[in-house]
């Protein structure tokens, strides 16, 4: 296994309402690859572009083992619109608080417009069957991100 930047950590545990208002815990998913990937807003262009992304590999994450769990400030009514409109194949969670997001420190001062306001950095974190954290991507650039964490999900999962 390659050697990751930082120290593997385990995975904050948490339990947020997926698109349909059902409880789902990290724990659930013991047992699995997690690539839980958080970003900004349904329905904005990077945001459509990266949920595509994980959506028609989704089939290639399962045969590996591995789930993938997109979190955002957004609603569940949000969500299942989102999912609906780009017939997404995974969970979406909805985080409106902020809670999940400040335990995996996504949260990132940014500014629009001249003012300045705390958002989503676009991150991805890869949790292992046990639930540690062993990658992470940060201010992730959306096109072929899918693509870079199935090959990492590939390399892991033969162990």
């Amino acid at each position: 296994m390659k050697k990751t930047s930082f120290e593997i950590k385990k995975a904050p545990a948490f339990e947020l309402p997926d698109s349909a208002g059902e409880k789902i815990k990290l724990e659930d998913f013991i047992g699995k690859y997690v690539v839980l990937y958080f970003y900004p807003k349904d329905n904005t262009p990077g945001c459509t572009v990266e949920a595509i992304g994980f959506r028609d590999l989704k089939d290639e994450f399962e045969k590996l083992g591995a789930v993938v769990i997109g979190v955002s400030k957004d609603s569940a009514k949000s969500h299942e619109k989102f999912i609906q409109k780009n017939e997404l194949n995974f969970i979406l969670l909805s985080d409106e608080e902020g809670e999940v997001l400040k335990l995996y420190d996504v949260l990132k001062p940014k500014k629009m417009f001249g003012k300045e306001y705390l958002g989503i950095e676009r991150s991805t974190f890869v949790i292992d069957k046990n639930g540690d954290i062993v990658k992470e991507y940060r201010k992730v650039k959306v096109p072929g991100h899918a693509e870079v964490v199935l090959e990492y999900v590939g390399e892991i999962s033969k162990g």
